[in-house]
């Protein structure tokens, strides 16, 4: 059926052809430790901002790329930026590169600025030199007007004035990396034959590889699609094992975090990527994804991560780039659950969580401590919310564990009063609503009481109204019981003990008791609710919050009416 919008034609994009994989095994493999990982924050994620950084905004980034735990780091491409040249430069005469840590630079197959790229790293004890050239077919024929043999002579020549360099250097610890720029648009087979080309120039061996590196330089194909090109390179290259296998994806699909997890099952050693996936256009691959991501499996993934905050802070401050809320695992709201349903399943599972056992939590796929981040913000009230939510917030923040009951009768009034914010409601703003609600001091209030233990409870309380005072007495089997039984003898309203909760916040001595309260008042369920230092003063003033919330001074007065017109 043809297109709704003219200018929206599909019929002009012609889908990427099946790698010819019949025996594929990246599907049935599964990864179980870390790849080698390489940022290139100070390169391919430089390069992509509208202000590129400064050499101190560098320097900031460096510092946090080794704290994380880096250990090869793309640090510029010294040949096209005097700004990079001076930062390789202070990186070295400054002695700022720890022992186990490979800068990598980037260069341009032509002479010269191959040249001056060992001239900044004179002096570098090891260093990853990265030469690439374009191999793609569109690449060949609209941009270079080349056919493959003059792209590969491109690629020899380029290996070979990287390898006559290097050997001015002799002091220093070389590592030759080669890319087939567009490896995702290049043919199989040609991807194949110009990597070997390089490798002839090179001759690497198993104790001393060369790195080829293959970039989805534009995402143009689905996952899977590169994880059979993944294998079939790895499956056809001569020589593999004097090789590193690396990826370099990028985000134009959305998928460069998988393609590159895929790209890892199908037999890749390396990835190179940015922290929190800044790059050219829709970005690079997102380290931080990808390590959590092994992480939630139960795979080491060698990265520090435990304080997420501090990366998002360095890495906004020195790119200029907001990070999403809803960034995969770091992201500010991505522990947080508004959702009641959602609440209520992570508040039942946190109770069940033991220590000493795997972590089974619905909703949360890692432990949020694990990120530096605590349960403050994994429950959040608003209006879209539930009644776990909020019980799950007034026992973590004021050790208040409502009854069930209570629970549903608070909920339409936090309901009521998210949709007038607008917004989320603090676990402050519960309690107030908790107690504005249940906690009805006036207008009869507890002056005092004796409790006498015989066979019964045998309960004398004064009850203030206004500037009046009346003592009832009454029986019970406890407390509770009595308080009704003194009520009724006076009142003569019907009034009985529907549910009632009690328990203690804090602990010690000095702890204060919380108790609540449900009655059915003459065929009606009303709650109440009260704190007090003393467990039998905290069950009166719940009964009696609950009676004010039913009209007990009006009952009171008409008792008193009564009983004097009686006299």
């Amino acid at each position: 059926m043809a297109s709704t919008f003219r200018a929206f034609d599909h019929r002009k994009y012609v889908p990427v052809e099946p790698v010819p994989l019949t025996q594929r095994q990246w599907p049935t493999r599964t990864l179980t430790h870390a790849p080698i990982w390489t940022s290139v924050d100070l390169r391919d994620g430089n390069q992509a901002l509208l202000e590129p950084m400064s050499v101190e905004q560098k320097k900031r980034l460096w510092a946090l790329l080794v704290k994380v735990g880096l250990k090869e780091i793309e640090v510029g491409f010294p040949a096209a930026s005097q700004h990079d040249y001076d930062f390789v430069r202070w990186l070295i005469e400054q002695d700022q590169i720890p022992e186990d840590v490979h800068i990598q630079v980037l260069v341009q197959a032509r002479e010269h600025l191959i040249e001056r790229t060992f001239a900044a790293l004179e002096g570098v004890k090891r260093a990853i030199v990265h030469v690439y050239n374009s191999t793609s077919t569109v690449q060949r024929e609209r941009v270079f007007e080349q056919d493959r043999e003059g792209i590969i002579a491109i690629a020899e020549q380029g290996a070979r004035w990287v390898q006559e360099y290097a050997a001015r250097y002799p002091d220093t610890q070389w590592t030759f990396q080669y890319s087939p720029e567009s490896f995702t648009s290049t043919e199989l087979d040609f991807s194949v034959a110009i990597c070997e080309a390089v490798m002839a120039v090179w001759q690497p061996t198993p104790d001393k590889p060369c790195i080829l590196n293959l970039p989805a330089t534009v995402e143009v194909g689905p996952v899977n699609h590169f994880a059979d090109q993944i294998e079939y390179f790895i499956t056809h290259l001569k020589n593999r094992d004097s090789a590193i296998i690396s990826l370099h994806t990028h985000n134009d699909r959305g998928g460069a975090a998988a393609a590159a997890e895929l790209g890892l099952l199908a037999g890749a050693d390396r990835v190179e990527g940015t922290l929190l996936g800044n790059g050219e256009r829709t970005g690079n691959m997102d380290i931080v994804t990808l390590a959590m991501n092994l992480y939630s499996q139960g795979i080491d993934p060698q990265l520090d991560l435990s304080n997420p905050d501090e990366i998002v802070q360095v890495c906004t401050e020195c790119t200029g780039l907001p990070v999403h809320p809803r960034h995969p695992w770091i992201g500010e709201l991505v522990y947080t659950a508004f959702s009641g349903s959602h609440q209520d399943a992570i508040r039942k599972c946190l109770q069940k969580q033991r220590d000493d056992e795997a972590w089974q939590v619905a909703y949360l796929p890692i432990d949020p401590k694990d990120l530096g981040r605590d349960y403050q913000a994994v429950i959040r009230v608003n209006s879209q919310s539930g009644k776990g939510g909020m019980a799950f917030l007034l026992e973590r923040d004021f050790g208040i564990s409502l009854p069930r009951w209570m629970t549903l009768e608070l909920a339409p009034h936090v309901q009521k009063a998210s949709e007038q914010v607008s917004g989320e409601l603090s676990s402050q703003a519960i309690r107030d609503i908790l107690l504005e609600t249940f906690m009805c001091a006036a207008p009869v209030t507890l002056k005092g009481y004796r409790l006498d233990r015989d066979d019964a409870e045998c309960l004398s309380v004064t009850l203030r109204h206004g500037q009046e005072s009346v003592t009832l007495q009454g029986q019970g089997n406890g407390a509770i019981s009595a308080f009704m039984d003194a009520w009724q003898q006076y009142t003569g309203q019907r009034v009985n003990v529907v549910d009632y909760g009690e328990h203690a916040l804090g602990e010690g001595s000095d702890a204060v008791a919380i108790a609540f309260v449900q009655l059915n008042v003459d065929g009606t369920r009303i709650s109440g609710m009260a704190e007090d230092g003393d467990t039998v003063s905290a069950s009166l003033k719940a009964l009696l919050s609950a009676l004010n919330r039913a009209g007990a001074g009006q009952t009171l007065t008409g008792a008193v009416t009564k009983e004097m017109l009686q006299a």
